[in-house]
């Protein structure tokens, strides 16, 4: 009886934490383009740069003064020549997010975030000369033949939206393969993780959105009917943002990889169909069905990667003789911190 009380207990937390992600990831998903669209506050550079100051000072009240979290100690050194290089892409990563929901439809947009295993798997292939399975190659097929069906088939089509997504895929692939070495030996969780990035990113957007966009901010603040409910709205995705990174957090000590595989695939369905049923963007069946063969390629890929890492060692990737790895990097894990890159 015990032993069936625990396991409903551990389906009923598990169920709690991936909706509670969901809801604040689609939330911060949906007022930022809320925020671009309706309010007409078109500047992601100072929506990012909100972002990163809200999620600095809720990073610091839940290690330093609630003490929620014990704090991972970084020497010095080690923070200018490992976490501010981290935090550069960091920022970069979530720029151009925000810059991509600016000018594309939601939808269009997380369809393309999806094509972030192609990319990664890619870059480390070119740059790191990394073996992967035949497996993986087939596993990216579906995945790289739906972005191309949903970019042919998007009706509201912008190229500087569409290579802002794209170009965010190959941030968030270079900022997982360099947390390989440049985070050797942190085990950084994802309130670190922004407890760190944070306030960096931030020193690095603020000059940029000055300058790029504070004039235009100033005229939005006198020509805005109401900016003060408009700036709630605006700092409220900041906390919100924050908040998604500590869902992140409780996510992934209440779940398997598999089943966060899943409900990561699944949640992008769930921002698609909320972003249409608010935003009434057009949908042609073609572009939904390259949205759907995406989703089933990155579950499919998901499942293979997990099960090629619960090989026992020295387990044949296929019947012919194991081949030994040439180099080091061969025995990287495939994807790192793979849990925590859906931070808006």
């Amino acid at each position: 009886m015990e032993g069936g009380k625990l396991w409903q207990w551990g389906v009923f937390r598990s169920l709690l934490a991936i909706l509670q992600w969901w809801g604040f990831n689609v939330t911060v998903i949906i007022m930022n383009k809320w925020i671009f669209q309706k309010l007409d506050f078109k500047f992601p550079l100072s929506v990012s740069c909100v972002h990163f100051i809200c999620s600095s000072i809720g990073a610091y009240l839940v290690i330093k003064v609630l003490k929620l979290k014990p704090l991972i100690v970084v020497d010095t050194e080690d923070l200018w020549k490992r976490i501010f290089p981290m935090s550069f892409v960091f920022c970069i990563n979530i720029v151009l997010g925000n810059v991509s929901l600016r000018y594309i439809p939601v939808s269009f947009m997380q369809t393309i975030k999806s094509f972030t295993p192609a990319t990664t798997v890619v870059l480390q292939w070119l740059v790191w000369r990394k073996y992967f399975d035949w497996r993986i190659w087939a596993s990216l097929v579906p995945i790289v033949g739906g972005i191309l069906l949903t970019s042919i088939t998007e009706l509201s089509f912008n190229m500087f939206g569409f290579c802002a997504a794209l170009f965010g895929c190959l941030a968030t692939s270079t900022k997982t393969i360099l947390a390989e070495s440049l985070l050797h030996g942190y085990k950084f969780d994802s309130i670190n993780t922004v407890y760190y990035m944070a306030p960096f990113a931030t020193m690095i957007l603020g000059v940029p959105a000055l300058l790029l966009e504070g004039n235009g901010v100033m005229d939005w603040f006198h020509t805005h009917p109401s900016p003060s409910a408009a700036l709630i709205i605006i700092f409220s995705s900041g906390v919100l943002a924050f908040c998604l990174n500590f869902s992140i957090f409780y996510v992934i000590h209440s779940t398997t990889a598999v089943t966060f595989n899943v409900a990561g695939n699944l949640k992008v369905a769930v921002a698609v169909l909320i972003s249409w049923l608010i935003f009434r963007n057009p949908i042609s069946s073609l572009n939904a069905v390259g949205c759907g063969i995406t989703l089933v390629g990155c579950t499919f890929y998901g499942y293979i990667r997990h099960m090629l890492s619960q090989q026992l060692p020295g387990t044949p990737r296929t019947p012919r003789t194991p081949r030994t790895p040439r180099n080091k990097m061969e025995l990287l894990p495939l994807v790192s911190n793979d849990k925590i890159d859906d931070k808006v």
